[in-house]
């Protein structure tokens, strides 16, 4: 059964800006200064949002720290940490 083998994680794609990767920290910091000074007075249509499904929400049982920790140590690199294990 396919769906249960180790799920492959997918690729990562390099950051590029200008059509140039990435590589040095001043680089990424271009990228994204510039990406947010172009966008920072850019006009938003909310309106969009109403076209999105509306979900009810769900209250969640108190947990303590060490039980995320615990939670998240023991979670798998293959399946969704959830009771369901969907891969």
């Amino acid at each position: 059964m396919n769906w249960v083998n180790k799920c492959k994680l997918p690729a990562i794609e390099m950051i590029k800006y200008n059509g140039n990767p990435c590589l040095k920290l001043a680089d990424l910091w271009q990228a994204l200064h510039s990406s947010f000074n172009s966008a920072q007075f850019q006009i938003i249509d909310e309106t969009v949002l109403n076209e999105l499904e509306s979900f009810p929400s769900s209250m969640w049982l108190d947990f303590s720290e060490e039980e995320l920790t615990c939670a998240i140590v023991n979670c798998s690199d293959s399946f969704a940490p959830s009771p369901d294990k969907v891969s």
